[in-house]
């Protein structure tokens, strides 16, 4: 097998274990477990918590002492690990700590799998630059194929989501080991300092105005990105509590529509050469803010059976929202900082989206759900009257048993039920995204080159 297609492998693997479980997982977590809005935010923070230290902690490892792939097949064992015993985990507090070793595993192997990559391809004299993005495409692949896997097996709301990403990431752990080799570079001076050693030199770049706002934008976007991952598939899941939805194919097969987002993905990538040429670096950002405004807005408004167009879109909207932020930001960071900085500052814009940014969205988004945007129900009439439906008894019946709820003489339930405002939840989300492309479009200040972009590039 030639080097590029065992690449493809790797790259279809890494991102096919994370794809098995990260967007269904709050089917379960609801679902399943029938556990609490305000600890699930939690979950989504811990890639960023992981994101904050341990890819600088591996790449450090890395650089100085092991090869590359077999650090990156023994963290993706060990990850598998993890995923086998978390169905085992029976109270939500313990699930988080669990998922968050789980997360210290995985988080570092997206950036070491990069490096695999490019020194893989140098080291057999292949373009870098034209022959990885074909490469890293069939990685969003396998996030497709994972999602439709755990879909159509009947597991978006089992512990068996855990499993078949377990047993992916457990067959790639020993897959690395036949990867060529990546050998530590130890290109850090012997007489480095601290801050040097662990490429702390990238937060100077705070000291100026402009890469400051731009990092402090990044990080709010981040956020952005995981309240459609957090939220998207449970969503369109709940939607089966309705008796006129409860039959669509949006109820059944949420994941599926939900994995037209990554589809929408693969195409806008080849989309970006052509929008920054024609925009710049700051109006391809923008549209992408607006993007997420856009996909936010349309969730707000649809359903499955009318307003399946306005999910569709929405999914389709993602594609741009994503693509256009993370390729146009990093491009950015290439292009306003000095060759010794770059790889420590796009850690750093990284560490922003992927760990602050997923830290605010996170756990911001969990507490204000809970709070502000989940209806209680005490009762059958007001139950009833929320479901505003004829069928609202025949559904109430089948919902209070899939609940364990008992009901009294008087129609009181024995515990609460628990129903999230989405209509409000991503009102509120839109509204978050417009005001941050507002201050971004008056705050940021970036001239477009076509000559700097056309150099990046290629």
């Amino acid at each position: 097998m030639g080097i590029k297609n065992r690449l493809i492998s790797m790259s279809f693997l890494q991102f096919f274990v994370w794809g098995a479980w990260l967007i269904t997982i709050a089917n379960y977590w609801f679902g399943t477990k029938q556990w609490e809005g305000t600890q699930f935010g939690l979950v989504f923070g811990t890639m960023g918590i992981a994101s904050l230290f341990m890819p600088t902690l591996t790449g450090i490892i890395a650089d100085r002492w092991i090869n590359a792939e077999k650090l990156y097949g023994i963290l993706h064992i060990l990850y598998a690990g993890v995923l086998f015993y978390l169905p085992q985990v029976a109270d939500p507090s313990t699930f988080i700590y669990v998922m968050l070793l789980a997360m210290c595993f995985y988080m570092p192997t997206i950036s070491l799998s990069n490096s695999i990559s490019y020194t893989s391809l140098k080291l057999n004299n292949n373009d870098v630059v034209k022959d990885f993005p074909p490469i890293r495409v069939f990685g969003t692949i396998g996030f497709i194929v994972a999602m439709w896997i755990t879909n159509l097996t009947g597991n978006k709301a089992t512990e068996y989501q855990f499993y078949i990403a377990g047993i992916a990431a457990l067959l790639l752990g020993f897959y690395a080991f036949t990867l060529p080799k990546c050998e530590p570079q130890r290109l850090t001076k012997e007489n480095a300092s601290l801050t040097e050693t662990l490429g702390l030199e990238a937060f100077k770049l705070f000291g100026s105005y402009k890469m400051a706002l731009f990092f402090i934008f990044s990080m709010f976007l981040g956020g952005a990105l995981q309240l459609t991952n957090a939220y998207g598939d449970v969503f369109l899941d709940e939607f089966k509590h309705f008796p006129k939805y409860a039959d669509s194919f949006v109820v059944e097969y949420s994941t599926i529509i939900m994995s037209i987002s990554q589809i929408s993905e693969t195409l806008f990538i080849l989309a970006i050469p052509f929008f920054l040429k024609r925009f710049g670096i700051k109006q391809v950002m923008l549209i992408s803010m607006l993007a997420w405004v856009l996909r936010f807005g349309l969730f707000a408004f649809s359903d499955p059976v009318q307003g399946l167009w306005m999910i569709i879109l929405s999914c389709v909207v993602y594609g741009m929202a994503f693509d256009f932020f993370n390729i146009s930001g990093s491009l950015f960071v290439e292009t306003n900082t000095e060759p010794k900085n770059r790889s420590s500052a796009q850690g750093l814009f990284m560490m922003m989206t992927n760990g602050f940014g997923a830290i605010l969205g996170s756990f911001t988004s969990g507490w204000a759900i809970d709070k502000y945007f989940t209806k209680t129900f005490n009762n059958t009439t007001e139950l009833s009257a929320y479901l505003q439906t004829e069928e609202s008894n025949t559904l109430m019946s089948e919902f209070i048993k899939n609940h364990g709820i008992t009901v009294s003489a008087d129609g009181v339930f024995n515990n609460p039920i628990f129903m999230k405002d989405w209509h409000s939840i991503w009102i509120s989300f839109a509204v978050y995204a417009l005001v941050i492309a507002i201050a971004f479009a008056v705050l940021f200040k970036h001239k477009h080159n076509p000559e700097e972009v056309e150099n990046v590039m290629h």
